[in-house]
């Protein structure tokens, strides 16, 4: 109740500071006409990345017929669906006037990669809850055949979201088939949604965004997260509600390889993006490429780079740093060096524009969000964590038809 009610109170006054942001305008935040998006973009593109994790975990995993990933599938998706849903809302906080998302569909143009990245999104969203959804319906059963455990609101609950559901071989069936279709379909809808979120930036001609490595860049910072926030909530929910029979030592092992993997891919792609331009050391990206290596966001770029990549590679190379307790620090220094890492794609790059104005205020060239972008940010961390607490107290979080079928097929494997 009292994690509850600090996530509902720093929620609450997200709400008031976007309140105020509605009725004074963007003026209240410290966005001007350099740094136009600032921390609102970076927590989209840190939320878009993190809802990865579904496709990584549920559809590559289901496909690939990785049996021991399923007691973290619903983990992982729950995870996805609200950070796909924080990251849709923080782009109409983000606008300013939220009447004008409307324009995107009526005024569309085909050939922009906002209006790809907003059907891309939507279809992304659909298909995760979806995929939550389905292989819930053989557990919504037993909640229901259990319901003096649960009270007759969450009974109520169980019972219009799965009473037509009877369990037969025929709906089995079907309910596979679907899954199976849900998870080919969303793994390239996956990569699409990181790839069009990839062109917002390089389609533009702006120093530190001119980049044919930002796709592959931004999908494998993705999994990365995604992965890294994974870990954390399998640790969580293990020590709190006592999985530690369900979600073993053998799952951190198995995932702190996945994620040494991931850890040196997405430095590899670091080193390409940064590697390449310090070579040609054209004029236009002296400034941001010094500004990140020597400069003022110097500070902030060895961070995310060290804690968010080197770090953990370091942590997870050796079988005890694969261990829960390693494990969960290493994942939370991939998170927060992960959300460092995407404020450092934003903002450096807008403070050096290609054309710069003459006799601009001081403050233009430098930026630092407001308490109310810093309030509305942390309350659209905190609603992501209200959803996935609020699912965890409501549903089980380890899919209890799919673990007792996993277990019958082991004994009689044995």
């Amino acid at each position: 109740m009292i994690w509850t009610g600090i996530l509902v109170i720093i929620g609450l006054v997200g709400l008031y500071a976007y309140y105020r942001q509605l009725r004074y305008g963007l003026v209240v935040t410290n966005m001007r006409d350099y740094v136009s998006w600032g921390i609102y973009i970076s927590n989209f593109v840190f939320f878009v990345a993190i809802s990865l994790v579904g496709s990584l975990i549920t559809a590559i995993f289901r496909l690939a017929n990785v049996k021991w990933a399923t007691p973290i599938t619903r983990i992982a998706e729950i995870i996805a669906v609200s950070a796909i849903i924080f990251a849709s809302l923080i782009i109409v906080i983000d606008m300013g006037r939220p009447e004008r998302l409307l324009n995107v569909f009526i005024h569309g143009r085909i050939q922009s990669p906002i209006l790809w990245d907003v059907i891309v999104i939507g279809t992304y969203l659909v298909i995760s809850v979806l995929l939550l959804y389905v292989p819930l319906l053989p557990d919504l059963k037993i909640l229901i055949k259990f319901k003096e455990n649960s009270g007759k609101l969450l009974n109520k609950v169980y019972r219009f979201q799965g009473s037509f559901w009877r369990g037969t071989k025929d709906q089995f069936k079907i309910s596979e088939r679907s899954i199976t279709a849900l998870c080919i379909t969303i793994i390239p809808v996956a990569f699409c949604i990181h790839t069009v979120t990839s062109w917002l930036f390089a389609t533009t001609y702006r120093p530190g965004w001119d980049s044919t490595n930002f796709g592959a860049y931004f999908i494998s910072g993705a999994f990365l997260v995604g992965a890294g926030a994974v870990v954390v909530a399998m640790f969580v929910f293990r020590r709190f509600y006592k999985l530690e029979k369900y979600i073993t030592e053998m799952h951190f092992e198995k995932m702190g390889r996945i994620v040494v993997m991931l850890c040196m891919l997405y430095l590899y792609f670091n080193i390409n993006e940064y590697l390449v331009p310090a070579f040609k050391m054209k004029k236009a990206e002296e400034a941001h490429l010094m500004g990140l290596f020597t400069g003022e966001f110097s500070l902030m770029f060895w961070f995310a780079i060290s804690v968010g990549m080197i770090l953990p590679i370091i942590i997870l190379l050796f079988k005890k740093g694969r261990k829960p307790l390693p494990m969960f620090i290493a994942g939370v220094m991939i998170v927060i060096g992960a959300w460092f890492k995407r404020y450092l794609i934003v903002t450096p790059t807008l403070l050096h524009p290609i054309l710069p104005m003459q006799e601009v205020p001081e403050a233009y060239h430098h930026y630092f969000p407001s308490w109310e972008e810093w309030a509305i940010a942390m309350g659209s961390m905190a609603g992501v964590l209200l959803i996935i607490t609020l699912f965890a107290r409501i549903y089980p979080i380890i899919p209890i038809q799919e673990t007792i079928t996993e277990h019958h097929e082991n004994d009689e494997a044995h």
